[in-house]
């Protein structure tokens, strides 16, 4: 009696595995899915982005540009070749370094606020006065006065 419950038993749950490993499946499978999303729109994709951009401003760097490099050496660009840039980083100091080196450019920030700077100053020019303004024909009278003063004394020794 008891291997007869036994063996019921047993049939049971392998007949009630069969049908939950085939649900578990598909759980599984949307588990591996999502993490793969995740790992995608958090790992991968912004990696990318960062490649390309990287790509892009290697691509463009000219002679005259000022960078850093990866080893925090600062210099100007003297010479683009295929897979090279000849940094000058000093008056009579010139370092070859390979392209992949550079970190940043260092002009590309600077051009954009200098062309902002002139137009802010041509509308104060234009519309406002500054607030304070050196009086030049004061300074011119006082620079000629001072150019007479020594002028009378040899006058009058």
């Amino acid at each position: 009696m008891y291997s007869l419950i036994l063996a019921l038993g047993t049939a049971a749950a392998t007949s009630d595995t069969a049908t939950s490993t085939g649900g578990s499946m598909w759980t599984t499978f949307i588990t591996f899915g999502v993490i793969i999303l995740i790992f995608y729109f958090l790992i991968i994709r912004p990696q990318r982005k960062r490649d390309k951009e990287a790509k892009a401003m290697l691509d463009a760097i000219k002679k005259g540009d000022k960078v850093v490099t990866i080893g925090g050496i600062r210099g100007t660009v003297a010479v683009v070749k295929d897979g090279t840039v000849i940094l000058k980083v000093d008056d009579n100091t010139r370092i070859e370094f390979s392209k992949s080196a550079i970190s940043t450019v260092l002009n590309k920030k600077e051009e954009a606020p200098a062309a902002e700077k002139p137009a802010k100053k041509e509308k104060v020019a234009k519309d406002e006065k500054p607030a304070v303004e050196a009086p030049k024909e004061e300074e011119a009278e006082a620079a000629e006065a001072e150019e007479a003063a020594p002028e009378e004394e040899k006058a009058e020794n």
